[in-house]
């Protein structure tokens, strides 16, 4: 290889992660997960938190990349770490636009609740969408059948009876996941007169955006108004398996609304998740903190914690479910 053409390869490295990252991510989810253990069913979510954040930063650390927090924790949960802007990774590789929930469901957490996750998603730098100004939008998920099928503009019941058909079901085996939130009380009341069930949330709504794009999954569907972080966070994961999601801005109030326009964001437009990742090369992981439909909890047995994630990669369509033992002592002090 010429001189040149060795030096366009290096930027080329430098500039998008091509080896899957995924892999190292992971090693970060498993230590937040882990470290959020003591405080499940505790009451206390800001302990809980802490904990999995400052695991997390610690082992992003080490992974080679140069990763810019594009979601984190600061604005949301006013945490000191991992919040937006930060610079994480070991200052050589590919830059990137990270995502990061510790904790996906810390109220879960604290009330020893299933479906909490630790998660990260990343992407090529400048790809993510930036939803500081709109916290939460509408969105609608559903796996590769609803490609052409689903528009979020339709009623509710229309979508389900489309999908239904996509996937050669009755409407009446259909789950529908939705937040359980006043909110969605008219929307829940839509989804069962149209005949489908519906499987409630108590929170974390990225599992439950990741569940229905899964083939052969119990859902079918996920949908309602959630966090526009959290919906970014999901993008990079549908695209790792094919499926379909749609959002719209839903901004809470005039001030909200009126910050969206000034920063440039078109409120009504139905947004894909090519809109929120603007690139194909995205990596996501999660593992689980307790128990759900996506993930098992930490399990620790004697001397053994047994973690269990998923790890996607949409530039190779890759799903991999990662098992890994770790030796408890090894998490004692403060060297884990």
């Amino acid at each position: 290889m010429s001189e040149n053409n060795q030096a366009g390869h290096e930027a080329e490295l430098i500039e998008h992660p091509d080896r899957n990252l995924a892999m190292e991510l992971v090693r970060a989810t498993e230590a937040a997960a882990i470290r959020a253990v003591p405080w499940i069913g505790r009451g206390n979510k800001n302990a809980a938190d802490g904990a999995a954040v400052d695991a997390m930063r610690k082992f992003l650390a080490t992974v080679e990349f140069q990763g810019e927090v594009v979601i984190g924790e600061g604005e949301k949960d006013e945490a000191p770490m991992l919040f937006n802007g930060e610079v994480v990774g070991n200052g050589r590789g590919p830059l990137c636009d990270i995502a990061v929930d510790p904790i996906d469901g810390t109220s879960l957490t604290a009330a020893g609740r299933q479906n909490a996750i630790s998660v990260i998603a990343v992407a090529d730098r400048g790809s993510m969408y930036n939803p500081k100004e709109v916290f939460y939008m509408e969105k609608i998920v559903t796996g590769p059948a609803g490609k052409g099928i689903i528009d979020l503009e339709r009623p509710i019941g229309e979508n389900i009876t489309a999908l239904a058909e996509a996937l050669g079901k009755h409407v009446e085996d259909m789950t529908v996941a939705v937040l359980d939130r006043p909110r969605h009380e008219q929307l829940i009341q839509d989804i069962r007169a149209s005949g489908a069930g519906t499987e409630l949330m108590l929170d974390g709504d990225v599992a439950g955006g990741i569940n229905a794009a899964l083939q052969n999954g119990r859902i079918d569907m996920c949908v309602g108004i959630g966090g526009t972080p959290e919906g970014i966070i999901t993008a990079c994961a549908i695209k790792g398996l094919d499926g379909v999601m749609q959002g719209r801005l839903y901004p809470r109030n005039d001030e909200e609304r009126s910050n969206a326009v000034n920063a440039g964001h078109e409120l009504g437009r139905v947004l894909t998740a090519d809109d929120l990742v603007r690139t194909d090369n995205t990596f996501f992981v999660c593992t689980g903190v307790t128990d759900g439909g996506l993930v098992r909890g930490v399990n620790r047995e004697r001397d053994n914690i047994t973690t269990d994630s998923v790890v996607l990669r949409a530039r190779s369509g890759t799903f991999r479910r990662v098992t890994a033992v770790h030796r408890a002592d090894k998490w004692l002090g403060d060297d884990a």
